[in-house]
């Protein structure tokens, strides 16, 4: 094999393969979300998978191309299938648990596929019949890498920004359908194989949504929904979550709990001609016909403001829009805000690690007014009993002291909870009255 054309089989394995990792973290996030304990574990088993890829690439010792050949065709076809949308949305819709069927993507799907492309290297480095070992292996990893470099830069930060994630799933399968076919060019049958792959994968993954725009952040849809006493009720989709409602009525009808911050904001703050700061850009309904405010939303996702816009709103959005990670934009920016809204999440329940640090918190405290007000959107369990929302309330109050929590759905397992803080309050210890030692009455005086 000329040593050029070996080169670029492996750097089209590390591509593809560091690639088909990056997407399949991608698909992951509307149906288990974000977190580290989410990707660790996805990164960690691809990686056993690869190993155990090296292994057995190891052990060959004929037909060489033939065997790469072959385990890119399957590869090929694993990640134009596999990593479909409609294929994972289909198994996360039809297994449950949700874990179960995490399990069935990672041990079907993504580490089959690092297993087959991680016998690439060590298969065919014995074509290199005049290099020393270290001098055949090491420019093989050298390519190979700089493959995966490439590869998960260019589909992460250019493919999937641009042109979407059914795109970057294309653009992975035709790169090992073309290797394949560079490795057994004279053979028809490999050629058939190779061209009938692409035409399924280009099928599955080029058809047109009918109701879900993917970007690289999240997927999005807005669907019509069943309640009677609205005009045309529709829903904002993030990520398989609900994330906003509105209707047509006049004036409009939105979600509870943005009515509920609208009350808070003008009603019981009776702010009027202030900025307020929303992180999340959500359905951009907390603004929507709210002219009383300067409404600025910051979001990761550029996206995301068109296609509520054009999709939802069915107008402008009221305020301004920057695109930005809502940590970085808090620790940066020399703006002062009266109220900071806080409503960010990932998927349904889940809001991104880095933002529910005492840091993080720390941080929305010194873009406020002194007398400015934190508001924070977060979903928990209605009781409040669960150790996630004691100690994501816990690690709040650390930083602001007491803050008002509002549950609004009280008999429901998941329900939307309000906490509000203010600037001016300061974390402090409190004693508990006892009938040995009660200063009720003192603490009462000197309060008033």
């Amino acid at each position: 094999m000329p040593r050029n054309l070996l080169y670029l089989i492996v750097f089209i394995e590390g591509f593809c393969s560091l690639g088909a990792e990056v997407i399949a973290l991608r698909r992951l996030v509307p149906h288990v979300g974000s977190a580290i304990v989410v990707t660790a574990p996805t990164i960690g088993l691809f990686l056993l998978a690869l190993a155990l890829g090296y292994g057995s690439g190891a052990r060959v010792t004929t037909r060489f191309t033939a065997v790469v050949a072959r385990n890119f065709q399957i590869s090929a076809l694993l990640a134009g299938v596999g990593l479909a949308r409609i294929t994972v949305d289909g198994l996360f819709a039809l297994v449950q648990p949700t874990g179960l069927a995490y399990l069935i993507f990672i041990g079907g799907v993504l580490c089959p596929l690092a297993w087959l492309l991680g016998q690439t290297v060590p298969v065919l480095t014995n074509l290199m019949k005049h290099a020393r070992a270290g001098e055949a292996s090491g420019y093989a990893l050298y390519w190979s890498t700089l493959g995966s470099f490439l590869g998960s830069v260019s589909l992460s930060l250019v493919v999937m920004q641009w042109l979407g994630v059914s795109v970057a799933v294309l653009v992975c399968t035709l790169l090992l359908a073309l290797g394949s076919l560079l490795l057994a060019a004279r053979s028809r049958q490999n050629w058939a194989a190779g061209l009938m792959i692409s035409v399924v994968a280009s099928a599955i993954n080029l058809r047109p949504a009918q109701d879900v725009v993917d970007t690289a952040y999240a997927d999005y849809a807005v669907k019509n929904i069943v309640r009677p006493q609205d005009n045309y009720p529709r829903a904002f989709f993030i990520n398989n979550s609900l994330a906003s409602l509105m209707d047509d009525s006049e004036p409009p009808k939105y979600a509870r709990y943005v009515q509920h911050l609208r009350h808070i904001i003008l009603d019981e703050l009776g702010l009027y001609d202030r900025d307020i700061l929303v992180l999340g850009a959500g359905g951009f309904t907390l603004s929507h016909r709210e002219l009383s405010n300067r409404y600025t939303y910051v979001d990761i996702d550029p996206k995301i403001r068109a296609i509520a816009e054009q999709r939802f709103l069915k107008g402008p959005m009221h305020g301004s829009f920057i695109v930005d990670d809502a940590r970085r934009f808090v620790r940066s920016t020399d703006r002062k805000f009266e109220a900071v809204v806080v409503d960010v999440f990932s998927s349904h329940t889940s809001i991104p690690g880095h933002l529910v640090t005492r840091e993080f918190w720390q941080d929305t405290r010194r873009i406020l007014t002194p007398q400015g007000v934190l508001l924070i959107n977060l979903i928990l369990d209605g009781r409040l009993e669960t150790p996630y929302a004691r100690n994501l309330l816990a690690t709040i109050e650390s930083v602001y002291g007491r803050c008002a929590v509002e549950v609004l759905h009280k008999t429901q397992p998941q329900s939307n909870v309000i906490v509000s803080c203010y600037n001016s309050s300061r974390p402090g210890q409190g004693a508990p009255y006892t009938d040995e030692r009660n200063g009720a009455d003192v603490d009462r005086a000197l309060s008033n």
